[in-house]
């Protein structure tokens, strides 16, 4: 049976009209649709009756690298217990939440060559980065211990005497003393550390120094971007604004 379609690229490229390479730059950019439905793979093959669209602001300019800010819910890996990271796994278009999308267009190839920039144990929740931008990566791995992060943690149990103010300072973690830090009671059962260079296992460790268990841990804040309102499980594009 012989195939009556022709590759994307060449209706694209007649239609435009450009060479079959900016073609398949267009194609890849995300900037033509085929039935209603953006398609990314530049082999794409298309029949005559399909209704091939190209976006009114095409351009051949590269595209920027996102980050992408994502609330983890517990029980999934982040990196900082297991080199798996089954949170991002969880990242597709079904969770970003639309609200906050921005002038964004959402593209397959956003959810590639991603790298997590901020560790989390797989029982914690809360703020985690992932990133294509070389930039966002350097700020928050190269340099990470210089950004501040905030998080709740439920706690039970009753606080040695003193308790506290070890907490913001005084106490080791595998045999360092651990950096001043701001902690403060938020109500009744909720402490609210505010700190950098947390490592993997070092909060846990902390609380249960001063008569504390873990209840439950969750990241709000990473430098000057906060999670906010990001319901669980869903995700949201950095804005041009945003800076860590």
């Amino acid at each position: 049976m012989t195939d009556s379609t022709i590759r994307l690229a060449k209706r694209v490229s007649e239609m435009m009209p450009c060479s079959r390479a900016e073609a398949d730059k267009y194609i890849a950019g995300g900037w033509i649709s085929v039935d209603g439905v953006v398609v990314e793979e530049a082999g794409a093959r298309v029949a005559d009756e399909q209704d091939v669209v190209i976006h009114p602001e095409a351009t051949l300019v590269e595209l920027a690298p996102v980050t992408i800010l994502f609330h983890k819910p517990a029980g999934y890996s982040a990196g900082a217990d297991s080199d798996a990271e089954a949170a991002l796994n969880l990242l597709s278009q079904e969770n970003l939440l639309v609200a906050e999308h921005g002038k964004q267009r959402f593209l397959k190839r956003h959810l590639a060559n991603l790298t997590l920039t901020s560790p989390l144990e797989t029982k914690a929740s809360g703020l985690v980065v992932y990133t294509q931008d070389f930039r966002v990566a350097r700020k928050l791995i190269d340099e990470g211990a210089r950004v501040e992060q905030e998080f709740v943690v439920e706690v039970k149990g009753d606080i040695r005497e003193g308790g506290l103010a070890l907490l913001n300072h005084g106490l080791t973690f595998n045999g360092k003393e651990i950096a001043p830090m701001k902690v403060s009671w938020q109500n009744e059962t909720r402490l609210r550390f505010a700190l950098k260079g947390v490592k993997p296992g070092q909060l846990m460790h902390m609380c249960r120094l001063v008569g504390l268990s873990i209840v439950s841990i969750k990241r709000l804040r990473i430098g000057r971007v906060p999670m906010a309102s990001l319901p669980s499980g869903q995700w949201r594009y950095l804005h041009d604004y945003e800076r860590f």
